[in-house]
């Protein structure tokens, strides 16, 4: 008999509210010990959830709980390209959906979360792992229990660094993403409302290597300007009002995913570029799955039984590498330089704008993951 149903071994959003979606099937569950929350004038982490992340957090009775500021929904996404013709605009109208996407404060998610986990009765907590019939690593991309338990992790550097911040602008967001697809750098503003309603915006600008670490050695007025004259047609006026971050990007993979009693999930199973705002998504469609794959399992079959865990590998499998997939192509599409290959890009951003069905069919893609 073992002590849990399942052990769950990680800290972060996906961990926990697959704690919690375990929870309410009346699973027994073990999660391992929260890490002390991080101030949330320190963290300048922000999240695009799509639909169906939204759906997710709405069922563990989490969303409705996120402060009315720490939630900003996008209405439009404008998209530019590097040459005459590359312009994309998504509409919440036009695609007859209450938002894109909802941009969501880091900090202010984890900390809903946790306090969810109170009112969960078959959620303990604890550091040590007790034995359970189902190990699952959320751990994240450099889980330690990963090459363990002989887990190849196929990752590959894209030899460029993401840079994040909190701005604030001169004028209002209005509820419009603003998004940079170019050589050799992508560069996105999110509309948010913190620290300032209606004039904040989450930056996440992903460059090569040696240009970020230049760029996060500038003081901040000198930084401003960079920023500035790379989205001149941007919003007026953007000034830090946070730290920055910064990380090392990859794609990666693991293999396999799941065996005989554990499972991979989130970032400790798949990376992505973060140019689509995917990467949360795509780890809570994990917590979705595999929270399905257990709730439909047979009365006999065990929660660690290795053919049903592959069942949840399969349901992952397309839209985890279609992802990956797609991100990877824009990633290295956008990275050349020569001539014909800007004048085809922009020209092929200029066609989609134009192709309303392809369009609409993209946006469906990301707001249901």
């Amino acid at each position: 008999m073992h002590a849990v149903d399942v052990s769950i071994r990680g800290r972060g959003a996906v961990a926990t509210s697959l704690a919690l979606a375990l929870g309410q099937q009346g699973l027994r569950i073990h999660l391992s010990a929260a890490a002390p929350p991080v101030a949330s004038r320190l963290d300048v982490r922000a999240y695009a959830l799509n639909a169906a992340s939204r759906r997710l957090l709405e069922r563990l009775k989490v969303w409705d709980a996120l402060p009315g500021d720490a939630v900003t929904p996008v209405y439009d996404m404008l998209v530019r390209g590097d040459g005459a013709g590359g312009r994309l605009k998504f509409s919440a109208w036009t695609q007859r959906v209450e938002a894109l996407a909802w941009i969501v404060d880091a900090a202010a998610l984890d900390a809903a979360l946790d306090a969810a986990l109170g009112f969960a009765a078959q959620v303990q907590r604890g550091d040590a792992a007790p034995e359970a019939a189902l190990t699952v690593y959320a751990e994240g991309r450099d889980s330690a229990s990963r090459a363990a338990i002989g887990v190849r992790f196929d990752r590959h550097a894209y030899g460029q660094t993401a840079i994040a911040a909190r701005l604030t602008a001169d004028e209002p967001h209005q509820g419009v993403a603003h998004q940079w697809f170019r050589s050799p750098d992508v560069l996105a503003l999110l509309p948010f409302d913190r620290p300032q309603a209606e004039r904040s915006f989450a930056l996440v600008w992903s460059l090569p290597q040696q240009r970020a670490t230049a760029l996060m050695q500038l003081d901040a007025a000198a930084f401003e300007g960079e920023l500035q004259a790379a989205c001149a047609d941007a919003p007026g006026g953007l000034r830090l009002a946070s730290e920055r971050a910064a990380w090392p990007l990859a794609i990666a993979h693991a293999d396999p995913a799941c065996g005989e009693g554990w499972v991979l999930v989130g970032d400790a199973a798949h990376l992505v570029h973060p140019l689509a705002g995917q990467g949360l998504n795509l780890g809570f469609g994990d917590v979705q799955a595999l929270a399905d794959t257990l709730a439909t399992r047979e009365p006999w079959r065990a929660v660690g039984d290795a053919r049903l865990l592959r069942r949840y590998a399969r349901a992952r499998a397309w839209p985890v590498r279609s992802m990956s997939w797609l991100t990877d192509a824009l990633v290295h599409g956008f990275a050349l330089e020569h001539g014909w290959a800007r004048e085809l890009r922009n020209r092929g951003m200029g066609l989609v704008d134009h192709a309303v069905p392809a369009k609409r069919w993209l946006a469906a893609q990301a707001l249901e993951g």
